[in-house]
């Protein structure tokens, strides 16, 4: 059995066959598929940008992509689930079109054309902006319900492929202020999204979201998608579905404070109204509150509560998570915080450990606020401003 890299030689070989001899391709479609399926994108990509830098022109390249794109689509055309229009599945799905269709068109555009390319970059970025509602509804609407059902890792590679392509994202923002002297670079990137893209997508038709359908209950998957309109749409824009509210009647009786007695509603309204946000992690690393403000920083839907907290972060930062809570369990710290620019945003994170009388572990809080406004405060204010209207 061949290794990765007889894989990369023998798939490079190929496409110079096919360079010289395009007709070809019929014949070795088959094989050509198969290695295309058993490489990652990153090898494929790395096949790809040799060829270009050994002087193989962008048509021949074109090919191998062309192929995997015709695979997918083929695939999603022939295995078509089946599921009703206000289901999440079928707008993941709608989604997942538009998706390959705008990175084809991106991939393509760089392979094909030697004009300025700012239009283009500009449009794609816009775009890959508004892709972050898709990651944020798999990650924060379907992959707790999964995760509930006993199925951790497939949503964990998925999150990490998520990570991956906001990782490019970022590189292509930057690259993009010097488009004409980059564009090797933009041609290299446009090819390793665009195939990581196809190979995302296709691993979630073929594995995640078949094994998502046999797990979740249909009361599940009305809670996945209240939880899909609380987050947003970018391209696919369902009809609108209406859950018969299945909010529990809030009891008047009062809660005991210490410091004073409220009723929940109370409290709730009074949590939800905080001018930063909070999270209650248990002693079990289990998730089992956050404040509902409507200016959230980061997203939250209820899905996550009962969910390990290592599983409401990206994979990368679980071994951050667990340390401090670690070091909070054996009790070598109370506090730990961090500093993170989002836009024009200054997030400043807070994690404090919760004790009872006894010194005992109870639980994690997390704190977090946007303090650049705050940054910006100087001098004293001492009058009312009466006159200022409601935003």
């Amino acid at each position: 059995m061949m290794n990765n890299a007889e894989k990369r030689k023998k798939l490079k070989e190929m496409l110079k066959k096919l360079h010289n001899n395009p007709e070809k391709l019929e014949s070795i479609k088959e094989r050509f598929s198969e290695l295309i399926r058993e490489l990652t994108p990153v090898d494929i990509s790395k096949v790809e940008q040799e060829l270009i830098e050994e002087g193989i022109p962008a048509e021949s390249i074109q090919l191998m992509c062309n192929v995997h794109l015709e695979l997918f689509k083929k695939a999603i055309i022939e295995d078509e689930i089946d599921v009703e229009p206000w289901h999440p599945i079928h707008i993941l799905v709608e989604e997942h079109k538009d998706i390959m269709n705008v990175f084809d068109n991106f991939r393509r555009f760089m392979m094909e054309k030697e004009e300025d390319p700012r239009e283009m970059l500009s449009k794609t970025l816009d775009y890959f902006d508004q892709l972050e509602l898709y990651f944020l509804k798999e990650e924060n609407g379907l992959f707790p319900f999964i995760e509930k059902h006993g199925v951790v890792q497939p949503p964990a590679i998925m999150w990490k492929e998520h990570d991956q392509l906001r990782a490019w994202r970022k590189e292509l923002k930057k690259i993009s202020k010097a488009p004409k002297e980059k564009r090797n670079e933009i041609k290299e990137l446009a090819l390793a999204i665009a195939e990581l893209f196809t190979d995302h997508i296709y691993k979630e038709h073929k594995v995640l979201f078949p094994t998502a359908l046999k797990l979740i209950s249909t009361d599940e998957w009305k809670e996945i998608r209240k939880a899909f309109d609380e987050i947003g749409y970018f391209s696919y824009k369902p009809s609108p579905f209406y859950l018969e509210s299945q909010t529990p009647q809030i009891s008047e009786s009062l809660v005991n404070l210490g410091s004073g007695y409220m009723t929940p509603e109370q409290l709730k309204l009074m949590l939800d109204n905080l001018p930063f946000d909070i999270t209650f992690v248990d002693e079990t690393d289990t998730v089992k509150f956050f404040s509902e403000n409507p200016e959230r920083i980061f997203v939250r839907t209820r899905a996550i509560v009962g969910r390990k907290v290592q599983n409401c972060h990206p994979p990368k930062s679980v071994s951050i998570v667990n340390k401090i809570l670690e070091d909070f369990k054996e009790g070598k710290r109370n506090e730990a915080d961090f500093r993170l620019k989002l836009g024009d945003k200054y997030i400043y994170i807070r994690y404090i450990a919760i004790r009872d009388s006894d010194g005992k572990y109870i639980g994690t809080l997390e704190v977090s606020q946007d303090i650049a406004p705050i940054q910006k405060i100087t001098g004293e204010k001492r009058i009312y401003d009466d006159n200022k209207e409601v935003e």
